[in-house]
């Protein structure tokens, strides 16, 4: 099955470039279909509020094989960025960013089921995180290659590369992973019957509030890195490459150790774990060494708590899988849009570059406070269907 889980890491190698690269060529864009970078930092908000409005289209696929859905999700991720690379002007280049949003969060719910599907019991998260693995390798290759690229040529030819991962996913979940089936049909009021029971929320609770906590911090990872610890603005490149490298170590090592402990205590104890690491973050960011060292820590927590969840949440959606799995990517991508905000104001606020560091702690223990009682109060005396 190791064939199967690299074609559906492809899969979210393709999304991961696709969400992130945007980040570091606003400028590029801004100055190529002259208008202001403000304006070209809306295209990263079609993206997301395509993740957002995609999720949900799911519901109306539950009738379906789930090899079939991730398939078209596929052919959605390469039509989306192939429409980016056509793009004749501003306003298609937001609809594109808009379709590529859309098969995000759906690939993610469909195919952590699909994962699950393809391994014993007792492995679904090291699986989910294999599939992850495919992100974690785009920040630390894909986008890279895919600034280099629009540095040296033009981003029109980045977004075809995203293009071209889409094309290649498709294929390779065509030919490499078996029919897994589908789901029970409960109906369309079924589907959110899981909506009824506490641990989806504590789940949802979990991630938005960590997430909060910590992309507090990480969005605001440039200014701190050249304005704190005074790195060049040339360096940026390669310790993007360190920051992606922690993600990668991260997500490897929890989906490595996850069959030992349930999903809830491993990913509240990851973002425990946290909160030290921001701290020191906050008091030593002036030291250019302990700046990377801590920085990759940081990313290595943010990426590591997210594949147990998102294997418990399945576990968690009886009868509305699909909608938990993909709801999962809607929570992260909205503690995201609220962190940026909320890092933003306390560095208007005159409290400085670092202050988003430690702004997001209480949020951080609040998330991993709600991971626990889920784990004390549901999973610690038996294993349940979510590991």
């Amino acid at each position: 099955m190791k064939k199967a889980l690299f074609a559906l890491a492809m899969g979210t190698f393709a999304l991961g470039i696709s969400e992130f690269l945007m980040m570091g060529i606003l400028g590029k864009i801004a100055g190529d279909l002259d208008v202001s970078i403000s304006n070209a930092g809306h295209l990263i908000s079609a993206y997301a509020s395509g993740v957002c409005f995609g999720a949900p289209v799911l519901l109306f696929c539950r009738k379906m094989a789930l090899k079939r859905i991730i398939l078209y999700l596929a052919a959605l991720i390469a039509i989306g960025n192939l429409f980016a690379f056509l793009a004749p002007g501003y306003w298609t280049l937001f609809a594109a960013r808009f379709i590529s949003g859309l098969p995000h969060g759906a690939y993610f719910g469909v195919g952590a089921i699909v994962a699950r599907r393809l391994v014993k019991p007792g492995h679904e998260v090291a699986a989910v995180s294999f599939m992850i693995a495919g992100m974690t390798v785009a920040t630390l290759v894909g986008v890279p290659l895919g600034t280099f690229i629009t540095n040296t040529l033009t981003w029109r030819l980045a977004f075809l590369l995203v293009a071209l991962s889409g094309v290649a996913t498709f294929f390779a979940l065509r030919y490499w992973v078996p029919d897994v089936g589908k789901l029970e049909d409960k109906g369309f009021k079924g589907q959110f019957r899981f909506l009824r029971t506490l641990p989806p929320w504590l789940i949802f609770g979990g991630v938005i509030f960590g997430q909060i906590g910590f992309y507090c911090w990480y969005s605001y990872i440039d200014p701190q890195l050249t304005h704190i610890a005074r790195f060049p603005v040339e360096s940026l490149s390669w310790l993007m490459i360190l920051a992606g490298l922690g993600m990668f170590a991260g997500n490897s090592i929890v989906g490595a150790i996850s069959s030992r402990f349930k999903p809830a205590s491993l990913a509240a104890s990851v973002e425990l774990i946290g909160i030290p690491v921001m701290l020191l973050f906050y008091f030593f960011a002036y030291n250019q060494p302990s700046a990377i060292i801590l920085m990759m820590l940081g990313t290595a927590i943010l990426f590591g708590s997210g594949s147990p969840l998102q294997s418990s949440i399945v576990g968690y959606s009886k009868g509305g899988e699909m909608l938990g799995a993909a709801s999962i990517q809607i929570a992260y991508n909205a503690g995201n849009a609220i962190a940026a905000w909320l890092g933003g104001l306390v560095i208007n606020a005159g409290y400085g570059y670092a202050s988003p560091s430690v702004v997001g702690l209480p949020l951080i223990a609040l998330g991993s406070a709600l991971l626990f009682y889920l784990y004390f109060r549901y999973e610690r005396r038996q294993q349940p269907k979510s590991t």
